[in-house]
């Protein structure tokens, strides 16, 4: 059972409150994305639950039972960091079962975890291999293969695709995704690509400087942003936030419509096309628009505009989003 549960954890460094008190609950089997901007305090909650770090104050629960105190290795979890941590001398069979050997587990109980872990991630070909002869992505799969020969109450991810190359991402990300159904254990993930978020997690929680701002599912976050925060934070490319006399116009303060809800042709706005990104199946466009300012438009990758062009847009009706003055969600 891998449930989680924090109350009121707080953590703070001297003077500085980097955490200042936060409740969550982490269900068993959740695949959980901390996400947030840089500095926003999601590693270091990450490094609390992992107990890499004292918590000032709070509880932190692991299946009922207070961790708080406990250190790292009885805890039950399993860290994979951003690097990758493996010892260039050893084969990719001894870096796996490395924490069985370490627990004193018997040479055949090792080796059958660590075929079994080898077999889950593709590693099979390539147990008599050292890192050095591997790519980044076999790196990383050693690095899961040694937390799951483990067997965790939860894992916990520190930004572990960061090293890898776009491409590589993609496959890992589907990779992770897969093991987690496969696995049926927590993870708890931590990222600052929000297009990581969005396709792996059951749960994602937004963090901004320490708090959290929301705590949904990808759809939930993405069609109803609860502040301007993480309006702008979730969604590829980011949702417009408009001001001015156009949000005033629909009783707001703010006004957010995201690319993909704008359409090119008839429509209340007007403006000049700026620059135009032609991505294949998607078209990305910059408009100037009278008296609102520049709007990101999301197309489709026959449209045929150019850099000068004058066009009106018809933003839909049906999927704005209106925010008051201090940022919050209008129903």
């Amino acid at each position: 059972m891998g449930k989680i549960t924090l109350s009121q954890v707080r953590k703070s460094f001297g003077e500085v409150d980097v955490i200042p008190g936060i409740d969550l609950s982490i269900e068993d089997g959740e695949f959980v994305v901390f996400v947030g901007p840089s500095g926003c305090g999601k590693s270091t909650l990450l490094r609390l639950i992992a107990g890499l770090e004292d918590t000032t104050s709070g509880k932190i629960d692991i299946d009922g039972r207070d961790a708080t105190l406990l250190p790292p290795a009885q805890r039950g979890l399993a860290m994979v960091f951003q690097s990758y941590a493996l010892y260039p001398h050893m084969t990719v069979r001894k870096n796996i079962a490395f924490p069985l050997k370490m627990a004193g587990m018997s040479a055949a109980e090792q080796e059958a975890k660590v075929q079994h872990a080898a077999k889950i991630l593709n590693l099979t070909n390539y147990l008599d291999r050292r890192p050095g002869q591997l790519s980044g992505g076999q790196r990383q799969r050693v690095a899961i293969g040694r937390a799951i020969v483990r067997e965790p109450a939860a894992f916990l991810f520190d930004e572990p695709l960061s090293n890898l190359d776009a491409a590589l991402r993609v496959t890992m990300r589907q990779e992770i995704s897969e093991l987690h159904q496969s696995l049926k254990t927590t993870m708890i993930y931590v990222t600052h690509d929000q297009v990581e978020a969005m396709t792996m997690a059951d749960k994602i929680v937004v963090l901004n400087a320490g708090r959290v701002e929301q705590v949904g599912s990808p759809l939930d976050l993405y069609h109803s942003p609860r502040n301007l925060f993480v309006a702008g934070f979730i969604g590829s490319p980011k949702m417009n936030l408009i001001t001015g006399p156009e949000a005033a116009r629909h009783t707001c303060t703010t006004l957010g419509v995201r690319p993909e809800h704008i359409r090119v042709g008839d429509g209340p706005w007007q403006g000049v096309v700026g620059l135009s990104e032609h991505l294949g199946s998607d078209s990305f466009i910059k408009v100037e628009v009278d008296g609102i300012g520049t709007i990101n438009v999301r197309a489709g990758g026959e449209i045929d505009v150019r850099h000068g062009d004058r066009i009106r847009l018809a933003p839909d009706m049906d999927k704005l989003h209106r925010f008051d003055a201090e940022g919050l969600a209008l129903k």
